[in-house]
């Protein structure tokens, strides 16, 4: 029986039984003794919640996605997704960079990463957290597409955090292929706003300019239209490059792998400075974006941002001009 199937029997009243079960089914693939020590480390988590959590979990996880809006994340989810952090991830999996979390401390910042699987944000949130970075973990809003809660398997992850969610780009999207053009624009716009009320009150977007997870793992070219994210006043935007995930839940692939996974995150860009040395050009600026990533990233990971892209003088210039 599937996570997605106990889960949906249950909620939203969530069983401690049925919940470890699920896990540990979907988790099958593992050897005997790391399934054993998740199952002993999830009774833990789950005794020491309480019923009460259980049940505000199962609420979470059914309301999760029903309309254009924000989704604050669940203590529990989170607690849960750490105990399988502690036994999938390989020990050497790191987060490097952390140093330059202080100088977007109690500010407006976006945060742009590479895609490389679903469970990017979860791998970014987990290695955060043991880096030192628990203050922006506390503070991290996803903005998700409409497939981040198509099961209920996704929404439990997405609880880690708290989400947005957004209609996908124009092109990319398979999800919202009822809604008709104007219907997109409201809820992209919807979603807009409520991202710069997140970032008012004190939020860090995590935002995966893509569009889409990568099926190559090289980058893709960034899309414009996430610069509207960056309109809020004093707002940084902080580059974030991911290796691993890719193989933790490769695309097509319904099973979770150990691996190393490796997280950089780079020097904070004002986001002011950005758009006035571009004279506010949108494609300019996410090439600005996708060039700092590209910078955290091995050179097989870079894409369409490697060191021989073409068209990309400009950028490059501008880019090391702003840590001049």
């Amino acid at each position: 029986m599937t996570i997605d199937r106990i889960v949906a029997e249950t909620a939203p009243l969530i069983g401690r039984d049925p919940l470890i079960a699920a896990i540990t089914t979907f988790l099958s693939g593992q050897d005997a003794r790391t399934l054993a020590a998740i199952r002993v480390a999830l009774e833990r988590e789950l005794d020491a919640a309480g019923s009460d959590a259980l049940v505000r979990l199962g609420e979470r996880l059914t309301n999760a996605g029903a309309d254009w809006d924000f989704y604050p994340a669940d203590p529990l989810a989170r607690r849960i997704h750490h105990v399988l952090a502690d036994r999938l991830l390989e020990p050497d999996s790191a987060l490097f960079g952390v140093e330059h979390l202080a100088a977007v401390a109690g500010k407006p910042v976006v945060i742009f990463a590479n895609h490389l699987s679903y469970s990017d944000a979860n791998l970014l949130e987990v290695l955060l957290h043991r880096a030192g970075g628990a203050a922006l973990v506390d503070r991290l809003t996803v903005v998700a597409g409409p497939k981040v809660y198509s099961s209920l398997k996704r929404r439990f992850s997405s609880l880690c955090f708290g989400t947005i969610k957004t209609p996908q780009s124009s092109g990319l999207s398979t999800e919202d292929a009822v809604m008709n053009a104007r219907d997109v624009a409201r809820a992209a716009r919807r979603s807009i706003d409520i991202a710069h009320e997140r970032l008012r009150l004190g939020d860090a977007l995590l935002v995966f300019a893509e569009g889409t997870r990568s099926r190559t793992s090289g980058l893709q070219q960034m899309l414009t239209g996430v610069t509207r994210y960056l309109d809020c006043p004093g707002t940084y935007v902080l580059p974030v490059g991911i290796t691993g995930t890719e193989a933790l839940f490769p695309i097509g692939d319904d099973t979770l792998h150990p691996v190393k996974a490796v997280t950089r995150v780079g020097r904070p860009i004002p986001a002011g400075a950005l758009r006035e040395r571009t004279g506010r050009d949108r494609r300019l600026v996410m090439d600005i974006v996708g060039l700092a990533i590209a910078e955290l990233l091995p050179s097989e990971y870079r894409g369409a941002y490697a060191d021989n892209a073409a068209d990309l003088d400009d950028a490059r210039r501008l880019l090391r001009g702003l840590f001049d």
